[in-house]
Order: structure tokens, then sequence, then C-alpha cells
């Protein structure tokens, strides 16, 4: 990381000093929470986790390598330096916003309710094309990880693509405040954290905090399809950026070519030219994620050639939309979250696919007093577009059955075809016609033991669930199967 002394950190969270003072001038040579990853010269931050008190590691990680400690304990008469402070997690977000801000780097801060990581993918692909470019890593967007992040820009860095998450009122304004992002990029506003945030109306005002510690010469980039952004008109007085499918819009595609499991081909137009992509990533959503990028690049300064090789340059993550192709099946690895609009784009991507389609679907977390209807939605809409085996794991998804079963009945009462009864008792499970089958099992293990009955070879599998699900398991099975 760039040079920055203990003097200088110890100013910068208010801490105070306990050491040989000729030490105060050494500089360290990263930041570091997690004891297994100090080096020579490290300044490692005690937290207080819910599993471990990083106050037990001090020791050892001065054995270790480490310059400094920051702690929130009176550590006595030790023989190394450290800095008292009142909450480490307040140094550590203290330190971060002031090596932050003492970098010559363009941030990049994303947010919205849907499609963060995917969309921070995107951008990171198309600006890597010209510049030397660091992303957020993993789930790395919030309080903690997000320091933790900024921590890891080097001299080499031009620009840090950074997502932001948050769940309550608040946070976004912290999360500026150490990114002090240049370009502010929102996908949506969802029904994500409405356990905390209530609403939309709540969703967009906790998301737009983000603008209050922006640069005043950047860039507001928002999707103009969204109700709740087109047309937003954020108090500092930025004039938004828009992009979206409208051709209205500044930045907008056109010949739209839906390629199925293979992507999508697509015309992006600029306000001063036009091209044309592949986009390898299977889902319309992608389509805005390459024009959130396509606005985010022509703001850098990028030409139409370099967007396009960073367009096509997109390889998904694990749990993103990653297409995992086995010798018995084709996997759709979507596991890593889940709200109610992202698990509609997912089963509209494996409605795209030509052999039967199966969903494999579970709980929905922080939706609020609504999540039963919300689950029983997406239940219905699963049946609604023709998904052939829709299998939902976990106690919320009890009423995505529910629903699924409810808009089975309607088909009926219709005069369609599509859908059967819910099957929960694997003796049930051959039963009924070639139409949508539903099933429910209460947890992954139940599953499981039904499984050889529920699938085929050559089935394409969504696989989707909010994380705590921990549906990375049922990846694991389907890939050796």
């Amino acid at each position: 990381m760039k040079h920055m002394t203990l003097r200088e950190i110890t100013a910068a969270c208010g801490g105070t000093y306990f050491g040989d003072v000729e030490h105060e001038a050494k500089e360290v040579s990263s930041v570091v929470i997690d004891s297994r990853k100090v080096e020579k010269d490290s300044l490692f931050i005690a937290i207080r986790g819910a599993r471990a008190d990083g106050h037990t590691f001090i020791p050892q990680t001065i054995k270790d390598g480490a310059l400094c400690a920051v702690s929130e304990e009176d550590l006595g008469a030790v023989s190394h330096p450290y800095i008292l402070v009142d909450s480490c997690e307040q140094a550590l977000k203290d330190i971060a916003e002031h090596y932050r801000r003492s970098l010559d780097i363009k941030v990049v801060g994303i947010s919205g309710s849907v499609g963060k990581t995917s969309t921070k993918e995107m951008i990171a692909s198309v600006l890597s094309q010209k510049y030397n470019v660091l992303k957020t890593a993993g789930n790395f967007n919030n309080e903690i990880g997000l320091p933790l992040t900024i921590f890891n820009i080097r001299e080499e860095h031009e620009i840090a693509v950074l997502e932001m998450g948050i769940s309550h009122f608040g946070e976004m304004t912290r999360l500026a405040k150490i990114a002090r992002p240049d370009i502010c990029v929102i996908t949506n506003i969802g029904y994500a954290h409405m356990e905390n945030l209530k609403n939309r109306d709540g969703i967009l005002k906790a998301k737009t905090e983000m603008f209050a510690y922006m640069n005043p010469e950047g860039y507001i980039i928002l999707n103009g399809d969204d109700d709740k952004l087109a047309g937003y008109a954020p108090e500092n007085k930025v004039e938004p950026t828009y992009f979206g499918l409208d051709e209205a819009r500044p930045f907008h595609a056109l010949h739209i070519e839906d390629r199925g499991m293979r992507g999508t081909m697509v015309t992006f137009v600029t306000p001063d030219s036009s091209f044309t992509a592949h986009i390898s990533v299977p889902g319309g959503h992608m389509v805005h994620n390459a024009l959130a990028a396509t606005a985010v690049g022509y703001a850098l300064g990028m030409t139409d050639r370099q967007i396009k090789a960073g367009i096509e340059a997109l390889v998904p993550l694990a749990g993103r939309g990653r297409l995992v192709e086995t010798e018995k099946f084709a996997i759709i690895d979507d596991c890593y979250n889940a709200n109610p609009a992202s698990m509609k784009s997912s089963l509209d991507v494996l409605a795209k696919a030509e052999e039967r389609k199966v969903a494999i679907l579970g709980d929905m977390f922080e939706l609020g007093e609504n999540e039963i209807n919300l689950h029983h939605e997406i239940g219905a809409y699963a049946v609604e577009i023709g998904i052939d085996v829709l299998v939902c794991i976990g106690s919320l998804s009890k009423h995505m059955a529910a629903g699924a079963e409810k808009a089975v009945t309607q088909n009926k009462h219709d005069g369609k075809t599509r859908g059967n009864a819910i099957y929960t008792q694997k003796a049930d499970i051959d039963a009924g016609s070639s139409d949508t089958k539903i099933f429910y099992f209460e947890d992954k293990a139940e599953f499981f033991a039904g499984l050889d009955q529920i699938l085929k070879a050559k089935d394409t599998i969504l696989v989707k669930a909010s994380h705590g699900m921990e549906f990375t398991e049922i990846i694991d099975v389907l890939e050796k199967h």
C-alpha cells in the first residue's frame, strides 16, 4: 500500500500511541483484521467479531511480523507499539477514509437492490481495457469490507471499482464518506432489505445517500428504466446520466438478439456513436449491466472499441449467474444471493433453456412484513413462465411452493395444462403429467435424499437462494453427480 506512518495513522483515528517514539515514523506495509494475513510491518486492527475477539491474537500477530496493533484495550507494559482507540471498527473506517483521501485515483461506487456485483464485474471488465483497476473482491462491500478493499489500493492502480452494500439508513453515508466516489452508479431500486428500509421509497433514500460525499465534479449514472430513479433530482445538483432500453436515454440498446443460454448480441448507443457487442452471460439484466459499464467507460474517456472489448471479456463469478456444464447437467450457479427481482430475472434466464428446466430455489431473507407474499409471487411466476420442475427448499419457501400450487389450480380452472400438485413425499415424485412439477423440502438434506428421483440427464438447473441458505452445497453435489 501507499506510504502511511504510525504517527499519521494515530492522528487519523484519534487514538493514543504507546511505544518507542522512533517507531512512529515507520510505515506500515498493509492493514489487516485477519491475523492469518499478517505480513512484515502490517498494522493489525483487533476487531471483536461474533466468533472471535481480535485482541486475543495481538501477541501472535507481533510475532508474525506486525509492526503495530490497534486495540480497544490497554495492553499495559508490552514490548511492541500499539494504538489505543475507543472503537477498533471506527478506527478501521477512519484510517481507510484518510488513506482514500491521500490517493490520486478515480473511484466508481456501485449500489442498487439487484445486480451490484454483476454490474461491478462488467464495469471492471470494461475499465480494465484502458486502466489498471482494483475491484471489490467477494462480498467486501460493507463497513468492514469496504475499508479493507481500499487498503488494497496500490501505487499502480488508476481506478477502484467499489461495490457498496447496505441494509440500514445511514450506512451508505458512512460508506460514501470513506470511498469518496467520483462516479456513482445505481442499478435499480427493488425490494431488498425491506425489513429495515420499509419500502422502495426508503430504499431510494438510503441508496442515494451515496451522493453526499461524491466528487462534486463527478458523474451520477442511473438506470432510467427504474421508475424510482427515472427523473430523480439529487440534492447536490449533479445532473444524472441515464441508461436503459428506452431510446430516449443517452445510453440505450438496440437490436437485442437473445441467444438463450449463450448470451445476447446487442447494439449499444452512446450520445456520439454506436457499436455491437456480444454479452456471453445469459439474461436480459446483463444488457442493463453493460449499458451502465458503457456509460462509465464513456465518462472516463474510453473508445467504443475498448468498451466493446471489455463487455465481451466478462467472465462470470461463481454464484453470480455462472454456467457450469457437467457430463449430466447444465447448471446456472446463481446461489450467492436472492431477492424477488433477481429471482424473476434468473428464472427468465432458465426459461430460455432448450432442455428440461429445473429451478431449485430457497428462502429469500430480509424482505420484511411482506415476505410471505413475495415468496408466493415467485412460485406463481415460475409456473407462469413454464418452468418444468420447481424445487422449493426452506421454511419460507413453503410459501413459494404454495404460490406455485395456487397458480397451477388457477391454470386448471382456466383450462390450461401448465402444472401439477405439490409433491412432498418421495413416493409421489413419479406421479403426474409432463407439465410443471412442484416439490417442497424443509431442508437440503431432505432434497438430497430425493434428488435422483427428481433430476434427469440433460436438465438445465437453476440454483438460487439468499446467501445464508448456503446453496453452494447444492452446486457442489450437482457438479459431482
